[in-house]
């Protein structure tokens, strides 16, 4: 049997996420959780206690008032990166604890 309408598995998902919008954005959201690791690195991540996204906000909890002070000062920058790297809209503010 010819199969014509054969789509690559990336295209299925893409549709099946296009069409279910709260699991799209579950994902999105997932997606800048797992990005806070990847752009700051591991060095960051062992001061990271607590991550978390409610209402478009990006929570924080960090160990070292040294390193939050820090990142305070380039909360904008942070909000751009993270959006940037999941490729969406997905968070608007950001609140380090």
């Amino acid at each position: 049997m010819r199969k014509h309408q054969a789509k690559a598995i990336g295209e299925l998902l893409s549709d099946f996420f296009a069409d279910n919008e709260p699991l799209r954005e579950k994902l999105q959201v997932m997606r800048v959780q797992r990005a806070w690791g990847e752009l700051l690195g591991s060095s960051i991540m062992q001061y990271t206690s607590g991550i978390y996204v409610r209402n478009r906000v990006f929570y924080v909890s960090l160990t070292s008032s040294v390193l939050r002070n820090e990142l305070i000062l380039s909360r904008e920058r942070l909000i751009k990166s993270l959006n940037d790297h999941v490729g969406a809209q997905v968070i608007d503010n950001i609140v380090i604890r």
